[in-house]
């Protein structure tokens, strides 16, 4: 049995066909979604990579205080007779305490400056994408975890110009030509075709990062690999584009944008294919679930909940709030109902409804505003004392909304 997880960064979820988008052309990833199994309400619990890390690779909250150290994915699978093998061309991943855990690092440099190519093969997601290829090609394994980590949208977007200029219609201005990926806090009076440039141009960085999926693919299906091999595919963090005036990594408040990511799970047998769930799900469901995948015991984790009990539709949920962590303590809550964001002032959207936090109700729901506040502090309690089983469910309003 297998794993390869792939993890592509600042990966918009309105930006994939299968997400709801409309406009940008997705083929490949809307046919693994066909195959897989979707999340609809997949958050991380932070943006910060290391913390976000700790999650997927040690089962910890971003909440979580605990110490460095402790058991890793990647070290209890070694010792359970799996190779694991990390690939990245993120530094930051790369060079984490955590990822010498694997026992083998394929380590990618990231061309500097970024250009855009003049032709898909010579774009850096290109190859990557080759990179791991050449792997799964060349280097068999009996049992292996293969876990990829693209700086996707974050790094160049050396997309081919004619992959966004696609996107222009006619009379609009044409697309800017920087290869560099953007990060700005947008004035009020901001120009809206310089939002609409930069906007064509990850749009050129999603065909293209569809492109290499779908050349992946093609080579998975010629291999024997899919028959007993789980497939993942997520992204590590969204990409703000102007929704909240914030363009890139920018602050990295919490806002759907950012912190709402799509989740893919392939299994072989076709289970749960073209299925997908509304359960809300955190970076930790990931360790459990590659845990339960390898039927391996020694999986504990606070809070991180295996996913495939809801592929194979025996629940429907596995919590009923998620809660988020960002820096100079920024913190958040969702529920099936409400999005919470806190602060000196409290901004509160209706979910799932609001998909992209446009309508701030905080001041019409204030008893809403003060459970989701208690339900936070709750659950921040409940993990700082490891009794995060004993935490109390939510009242009913904080998880229908509103009559």
């Amino acid at each position: 049995m297998n794993a390869i997880c792939l993890v592509v960064d600042r990966l918009h979820a309105g930006h994939v066909g299968a997400y709801g988008n409309t406009w940008i052309e997705t083929p490949a990833m809307d046919q693994l979604a066909c195959e897989a199994f979707l999340f609809d309400q997949m958050l991380i619990d932070s943006p910060e990579l290391e913390t976000l890390y700790r999650s997927y690779w040690q089962g910890h909250h971003a909440l979580c205080r605990q110490a460095p150290g402790g058991p890793t994915l990647a070290g209890l699978l070694g010792e359970a007779g799996v190779d694991t093998t990390l690939l990245t061309d993120e530094p930051a991943v790369a060079g984490s305490y955590l990822a010498k855990s694997f026992d083998e690092l394929v380590d990618i440099d990231a061309p500097r400056p970024p250009e855009l190519a003049p032709n898909v093969e010579r774009t850096h997601l290109a190859g990557c994408f080759a990179r791991i290829i050449d792997w799964l090609d060349n280097v068999p394994r009996e049992s292996f975890l293969l876990w990829c980590h693209l700086a996707g949208m974050s790094g160049p977007w050396d997309a081919p110009y004619e992959f966004r200029d696609r996107y222009a219609e006619p009379g609009e201005p044409p697309p800017p030509e920087s290869a560099a990926a953007p990060e700005q806090v947008l004035e009020q009076d901001y120009d809206p075709d310089a939002l609409l440039g930069i906007s064509q141009a990850y749009a050129g960085q999603v065909s293209l990062l569809d492109t290499c999926i779908g050349a992946f693919g093609e080579f998975l299906d010629g291999s024997q690999l899919l028959d007993e091999t789980l497939l993942l595919l997520v992204s590590a963090r969204g990409f703000p584009l102007g929704e909240h005036r914030r363009v890139g990594a920018c602050d990295n408040a919490l806002f759907g944008e950012l912190v709402h990511v799509p989740l893919m799970i392939r299994l072989p047998d076709s289970l749960g294919a073209a299925g997908r769930s509304q359960a809300l799900v955190e970076p930790a469901d990931i360790w459990a679930t590659l845990f339960e995948w390898w039927a391996f015991d020694g999986s504990a984790s606070p809070t991180g909940r295996s996913l495939l009990p809801l592929i194979r539709e025996e629940t429907e949920s596995v919590r009923d709030r998620l809660c988020l962590a960002g820096a100079s303590g920024q913190r958040a809550i969702r529920t099936p109902a409400w999005y919470l964001r806190t602060s000196d002032q409290p901004e509160l959207f209706v979910k799932p409804d609001d998909r992209w936090e446009v309508n701030n109700v905080s001041t019409r729901c204030l008893d809403v505003v003060d459970g989701l506040r208690e339900a936070l502090a709750q659950f921040e309690e409940h993990l700082e004392a490891g009794r995060i089983a004993e935490l109390p469910l939510l009242d009913e309003v904080l998880l229908s909304g509103l009559e």
